[in-house]
């Protein structure tokens, strides 16, 4: 909860000055401060987002790659059917979350806008730092190591990337999250700077709650899955989870919310052994919360840009089967799974730097709602895979 009350100071201040500046009369002595300040914030914005999108890349490649060379621990069909329940999840949520969005965002966007990329208030300086390999080339990268250091066992290569994924996980926990606020700060400090902000936080507000919603849908839908293979109530079964998602509003990590999400899922009936299993593996791939909210985000985003089309159904279905995968194990750190999914936003529906900066700040808002939904799921899919394993038993 205090980094989200960090973010919020970080556009209270953003609005704050750049509302100032765009309120004073232009030729007054007071809009030279307020323009050296914003352009301050506006600099801050290019050299910290800059070195964001310089991690992008790391995160990916270590990210997936160490979570791969760890998913072949365990009962060769019990993983195989977590992986494919925690996946087929996490892209229902995703198909759901874009038929709704493409339906309803563009009511709800209606006369909301966001400034241009290179329109108002220019930096001081530009200060790039070009990431080390493309977006595509970390995911290939990834895929590769990791899948042949499952199949070959190096405990040599699966220790490199443990430490590499640890060191950006630091980074990302000891740099980015700390710098988050002061780049948000810059972000709305630029858009309140053009008088375009008020409309934007009112629209986007609106979409960060039709998002939640769909967070329960979602879930009422997991749990009448896994309460009809059961045979339990599924609204039952919901509440016994709420300490795990309570506890994840909290935390904003589906790691840390581990011991919480585990007691709760055993209390629903799920067997330990099912539930000793499942429930760590789906804190690193089951995301379904936090991809409604990102596809959900995104497709409002691309509403109000007028650079932007809607994407068709393939196009957005490609998309969120890349965002299943290159978000496994980024839910270790508050904010790990926009880092990773922000490469896919770029490659795929050809965000800038700017479209992406609003959707971390968008996505930060309510992380930890997204990932509430995300521990909350993984009790119905340990549910689904128990109902398996016990046919597969008898």
């Amino acid at each position: 909860m205090k980094l989200i009350l960090r973010l919020v100071a970080g556009i209270a201040v953003g609005i704050g000055i750049g509302g100032l500046y765009y309120g004073v009369d232009v030729s007054g002595g007071v809009a030279s401060v307020l323009e050296f300040m914003v352009r301050l914030l506006v600099t801050l914005e290019s050299i910290l987002g800059s070195f964001i999108f310089f991690m992008i890349p790391l995160i990916i490649l270590f990210f997936i790659a160490d979570g791969i060379s760890k998913i072949g621990v365990g009962s060769g069909k019990l993983v195989g059917v977590t992986l494919g329940t925690a996946y087929i999840s996490t892209l229902g949520a995703g198909i759901m979350a874009y038929l709704v969005a493409r339906a309803v965002m563009p009511r709800i966007t209606d006369g909301g806008s966001v400034p241009a990329e290179g329109a108002g208030l220019e930096p001081f300086f530009e200060f790039e730092i070009a990431p080390l390999m493309e977006i595509l080339t970390a995911l290939v990268l990834a895929f590769a190591f990791g899948i042949v250091i499952t199949l070959t066992k190096s405990e040599l290569m699966a220790k490199w990337f443990e430490e590499g994924k640890n060191i950006v996980e630091f980074l990302i926990e000891r740099v980015v999250i700390p710098i988050l606020p002061f780049y948000i700060a810059g972000v709305f400090a630029g858009m309140a700077s053009q008088g375009t902000v008020f409309d934007t936080l009112t629209v986007f507000g609106v979409v960060l709650l039709v998002a939640v919603l769909l967070h329960w849908v979602w879930l009422t839908l997991q749990y009448t899955t896994a309460g009809l293979l059961l045979g339990r109530n599924p609204f039952k079964m919901i509440r016994k989870m709420m300490p795990a998602y309570f506890t994840a509003l909290g935390t904003m990590s589906s790691a840390a919310t581990i011991p919480v999400t585990l007691k709760q899922t055993k209390e629903n009936g799920i067997r330990s052994r099912v539930a000793d299993f499942v429930v760590p593996l789906c804190a690193n791939i089951h995301l379904s919360g936090s991809t409604i909210t990102i596809v959900s985000c995104s497709i409002a985003v691309m509403t109000v840009l007028p650079a932007y089309e809607m994407p068709g159904f393939f196009t957005m279905l490609g998309t969120i089967m890349l965002l299943g995968i290159v978000m496994i194990a980024a839910p270790g750190v508050p904010g790990g799974a926009i880092m990773a999914a922000s490469g896919v936003l770029m490659s795929n529906l050809g965000f800038t730097e700017a479209a992406v900066a609003f959707m971390i700040a968008l996505y930060m808002a309510q992380d930890s709602f997204g990932t509430a939904a995300n521990v909350t799921g993984d009790g119905a899919v340990s549910g689904i895979v128990s109902a398996y394993e016990k046919k597969l038993n008898d």
